[in-house]
């Protein structure tokens, strides 16, 4: 089969021919029909130490189970999260990362839709929205971003405002909801809104922290790092709230399983809708991948073995 991988930090990646793994116990083996291309996937190759296996989410058909897997079969439609190499022809997948794709759901809706809604769907959350607050999403021609927008509003957002890199993405986050769009570099973020959902952090938490209404909540989930000085916090009763979904994944099951009803639930009635910017081969993953650094996706990029 084939598979993508890379030899050293920041070089390139190419394609090997590699056998067909064997799924282990609990695991299912995944011919993998999309795959979803994320920023920290893409951070990992440029910036970590040693080369690690390019995973994230996947979605395709089960062919073969390890020893212990009772929810899914052979033939089985499934998405889910892969630590292993996700990008190849077959990959493995834990069964407690893996959730049915419903009938009449593509995997290329599956990888746009469950994991990057999962992780704005629970950012949302931790923001504790109330109905009638104003809400503003940072990165919001993302793939979460675009789905946290209209989440936001799904939610009772009286005004939801996207915050994006250039006004080139300034249309596309207006269909999706947007009532205002804003520049990172804008003087003004507008009027003050109530919960901000931040998946860029560094030097964006300044501007974010100081476009909170008093006692708003900053939710911060992005792998940006950043500084938050506290007085800012103190003097309008801020807050800031860290998220991350792999803490629901591994200690809330129940909540994690929940979250994907709903988003399921949104997306077949036509309420939630995923936006692919575009599919490449696996040979072009490369080319992905220079989508996610230039920041310029309108929505999910997704790899097509």
């Amino acid at each position: 089969m084939r598979r993508v991988r890379y030899e050293s930090t920041g070089g390139p990646l190419f394609l090997e021919e590699v056998p067909v793994p064997a799924p282990g116990p609990g695991e299912l083996l995944v011919r993998c029909e999309a795959v979803g291309v994320t920023l920290p996937v893409v951070r990992k190759v440029t910036e970590a130490a040693e080369p690690v296996p390019l995973g994230g989410e996947i979605a395709g058909e089960v062919v073969a189970a390890g020893e212990g897997v009772t929810r899914f079969r052979t033939g089985d439609r499934v998405t889910g999260l892969c630590f292993g190499h996700g990008y190849a022809d077959f990959a493995p997948l834990h069964e407690a990362m893996a959730s049915p794709v419903p009938g009449g759901a593509s995997a290329v809706d599956a990888v746009a839709l469950v994991r990057s809604g999962l992780v704005a769907l629970g950012a949302l959350e931790a923001a504790r929205p109330a109905p009638g607050e104003a809400a503003l999403v940072t990165a919001a021609a993302s793939g979460v971003g675009h789905l946290a927008v209209q989440l936001a509003r799904l939610r009772g957002a009286k005004r939801v405002t996207g915050a994006v890199s250039g006004p080139a993405k300034a249309e596309f986050v207006r269909s999706l909801g947007a009532d205002d769009v804003i520049l990172y570099d804008d003087d003004s973020w507008g009027h003050p809104v109530d919960f901000i959902l931040d998946a860029v952090g560094g030097e964006l938490l300044t501007p974010a922290v100081a476009a909170l209404a008093p006692g708003g909540r900053l939710v911060a989930y992005s792998s940006g790092g950043g500084t938050i000085q506290a007085y800012d916090l103190l003097v309008g009763a801020k807050s800031v709230i860290g998220f991350q979904m792999a803490l629901i994944a591994r200690g809330q099951p129940e909540l994690y399983e929940r979250w994907r009803r709903e988003l399921w639930r949104l997306f077949a009635d036509g309420s939630l809708k995923p936006a692919v910017h575009g599919e490449f081969a696996l040979a072009d993953a490369a080319r992905a991948h220079e989508v996610i650094e230039s920041r310029s996706n309108l929505g999910k990029v997704v790899l097509r073995p």
